[in-house]
């Protein structure tokens, strides 16, 4: 499917989010969609998929101008997306899933779409069992059911809105091979993505955005210095650690386990001081994700105790640990973070977590609108927060954090941000830290936390397998603990 876009634009209500944007892809390739976050990359990946309406333009699919009143009109025409945060079903099963979506057919039961499955999963080397809840499998293995899916749906063009976010190298790899076949297929695939790797191994062309305009297209091979380039004008640096001493205890674990995710947490001992900024690496559901809503109270222990400056808070909810100077920042922004359909200053008013019988709405008004300024948020306090790019509602996240907070946990604290966005996030975090405040942090990326923890805890198969200063780690003893070959 060849694909045109003329003249596209967006308003959501002040915010231009896309400016007249020009783009033309050839049928089976693979394009790459760049630009930093908020420059309308997935606002238009949006539009083109039916899911959002545009202000103003025209999108042509081999020839034909066609205009989608919701996703089911793009899905009629060949056009699926696979977001970054999968739109599918925890609960329900891989076959159930997979079956969303389809008309009713006298003669194709759920036997025939399991079949179906099969069959798409032995083409394309995945191993999904259909009768495994949906809620059992990692990120990479959602999006691998989503994506056979959207196939077998009659998708000819998919657009991936930065698929390679928290999986595995292996289930990496199996997606690029699957999106090499699609494209020698025939198939147009479109790449919205930060990473200039992923960019560079798999697209044949790229177009970059910049403050909601085309500022360039490139043909590969591509160089990462014309990129960023484009993207940002010079390049960020990255965020400076200062050599800080860490004296006093702010949280410990000690013999702690929970459950969660696909291993729970067992027998797990920690202790993390004032000013000090601690790397969580592994496998997704390894441990970590229970381990940092343990330490925020979100859930109670199965076993052991947690102690917060020395006191016993084992079993307390997440009021008290908050009371204690505990902030929490999850993974899903608009899943967990943040409440879609609400503004920023909405956001503000509930965050004072004072029972009133009237809201204070001046002072909301007036606390957003100076986070705004210093965050540098891209909206205002009258903006939605599922209006704002994935920067900046991460931003937005970082400004809900009490100022007297002195322990901060936060989940894929940079997932899915761009080069210059990662850095900012950082920058503040890091200042946060030379403060006195702890800095508990998880990522998928070992450069990240390389970069910016002063120690770092691999968690394997729900244990902390080791625990290392960042000075004396490597990638290829991380790499190894990460695969569980480090001795306990």
């Amino acid at each position: 499917m060849d694909i045109e876009l003329r003249n596209i634009h967006k308003f959501y209500g002040p915010v231009h989010a896309n400016r007249g944007i020009d783009l033309t892809v050839q049928a089976g390739t693979i394009h790459g969609i760049l630009g930093e976050n908020g420059a309308g990359k997935s606002t238009l990946m949006k539009i083109l998929a039916g899911a959002v309406p545009k202000s103003d333009g025209e999108i042509l699919l081999d020839g034909r101008s066609v205009t989608f009143a919701h996703p089911a009109e793009a899905s009629r025409w060949g056009i699926g997306m696979l977001y970054q945060d999968p739109l599918d079903f925890p609960p329900m099963t891989v076959l159930e899933n997979f079956m969303v979506g389809r008309p009713r057919h006298p003669k194709r039961s759920a036997r025939h779409w399991a079949e179906t499955l099969a069959g798409l999963c032995v083409d394309f080397g995945f191993r999904l069992d259909p009768e495994a809840p949906l809620e059992s499998l990692t990120l990479g293995e959602r999006q691998q059911v989503e994506l056979l899916r959207l196939l077998s749906l009659g998708s000819r063009l998919l657009i991936l809105d930065e698929p390679t976010t928290g999986i595995s190298s292996e289930q990496k790899e199996l997606l690029f091979r699957a999106l090499r076949r699609l494209a020698r297929d025939g198939k147009t695939v479109l790449l919205v993505s930060h990473k200039l790797e992923d960019v560079e191994n798999l697209c044949g062309r790229v177009t970059v955005l910049r403050q909601g305009r085309v500022c360039g297209t490139l043909e590969a091979p591509f160089h990462a210095r014309d990129i960023l380039s484009l993207m940002f004008g010079t390049p960020p640096a990255p965020p400076q650690k200062t050599r800080r001493a860490f004296s006093e205890r702010t949280l410990e674990f000690r013999g702690v386990s929970g459950l969660g995710g696909r291993a729970g947490l067992r027998d797990a001992t920690a202790t993390f001081r004032k000013g000090e900024v601690v790397g969580l690496a592994g496998l997704e559901g390894s441990g970590q994700g229970v381990f940092l809503r343990l330490a925020a109270g979100l859930q109670p222990p199965v076993h052991g105790t947690i102690h917060l400056f020395g006191t016993d808070v084992t079993g307390s909810d997440y009021h008290v640990f908050r009371r204690r100077g505990v902030a929490f920042v999850p993974e899903g922004r608009l899943e967990e973070g943040l409440i879609a359909g609400l503004t920023l200053t909405e956001h503000f008013a509930l965050a004072a977590c004072e029972p009133r019988l009237c809201v204070p709405w001046e002072a909301a008004r007036r606390t957003a609108k100076e986070r705004v300024d210093r965050f540098r948020i891209r909206g205002g306090p009258e903006t939605t927060v599922d209006a704002l790019s994935g920067g900046n509602q991460q931003r937005l996240l970082l400004s809900l954090i009490p100022p007297e907070a002195s322990v901060l946990l936060l989940e894929q604290p940079t997932r899915g941000l761009d080069v210059e966005s990662s850095t900012w996030v950082w920058e503040h975090l890091l200042r946060r830290a030379d403060a006195g405040a702890t800095i508990v942090f998880s990522s998928a990326e070992l450069d990240e936390i390389l970069m910016t923890a002063d120690r770092v805890l691999v968690f394997f198969n729900g244990r902390i397998l080791l625990d290392v200063k960042a000075e004396d780690a490597h990638p290829d003893l991380l790499g190894g603990a990460i695969a569980g070959r480090v001795s306990l």
